[in-house]
């Protein structure tokens, strides 16, 4: 890996937990990466100003030279000021929790999450969560929606059984990728966290690529049968409106 993305694989790791912070030996055993190697980026970036050292916890966060840039890349990038009226649609409409996620390379990020009005939660997505393209609904659909090409050199390169289980083996994702197709949205029936369930929708760029995913998550008992069609149709329209938005 180049020392570029070693830093870029420190940034991701930290944007993952900033509200909290991680300690050097956290984000070496997250990046896979030589303690003193993550020391010596974490120094190097805390002297541009793209991360932060609490000098009391010793705990990293994300820098204030990031919210400079990220500030300047959203103009051309950040779609979320246009994603959040569909979420906060999908939430008063269901009652469920509603998430609008980035595709960013072969993850997923949550960026936006409203919850509805129904009681018991499920806290499987938050803000900043990152998952493997074909990891929960949004992966899944932004997963399915790519041409077939991608989705063969993705899953032979990737072994997503290590740390997701066997229902994420090549063979049984490309069963619920075929369902994805068909139906036009992604059901994750609890193979993530058991009870919790998530539907997915992707949004569309100019390119015509699958670059976001609109998703409500809830209780299984919120996800039954004859429910997910209302379900699946709320989130394709919210997601169609957001991708004549941002085509346009």
């Amino acid at each position: 890996m180049s020392l570029i993305g070693r830093a870029g694989a420190v940034l991701r790791a930290l944007s993952a937990v900033n509200d909290d912070g991680a300690s050097t030996s956290d984000l070496a055993r997250a990046t896979e990466l030589a303690r003193p190697t993550v020391h010596r980026l974490l120094v190097a970036l805390a002297d541009e100003g793209y991360v932060d050292r609490d000098r009391r916890t010793g705990r990293w966060y994300l820098g204030p030279e990031l919210y400079l840039l990220g500030e300047a890349a959203a103009r051309r990038y950040d779609v979320t000021q246009h994603a959040r009226a569909g979420v906060h649609r999908l939430a008063v409409a269901t009652g469920e929790s509603a998430y609008f996620s980035a595709r960013r390379g072969a993850e997923t990020v949550c960026l936006v999450r409203e919850d509805g009005d129904f009681p018991i939660r499920t806290f499987v997505l938050y803000e900043g969560a990152r998952f493997p393209l074909g990891v929960v609904s949004a992966g899944l659909v932004v997963l399915s929606m790519l041409p077939d090409r991608e989705v063969d050199e993705y899953l032979d390169r990737v072994d997503l059984t290590a740390r997701w289980g066997p229902a994420h083996s090549p063979a049984a994702l490309r069963e619920r990728i075929a369902k994805t197709r068909e139906l036009g949205y992604a059901v994750n029936p609890g193979l993530v966290v058991e009870g919790s369930w998530g539907m997915a929708a992707a949004v569309f760029g100019r390119s015509g690529e699958p670059e976001w995913a609109l998703t409500l998550t809830g209780v299984e008992s919120r996800f039954r049968a004859d429910r997910r069609p209302e379900l699946g149709a709320l989130l394709l329209k919210e997601a169609h409106a957001l991708t004549n938005r941002v085509s346009a």
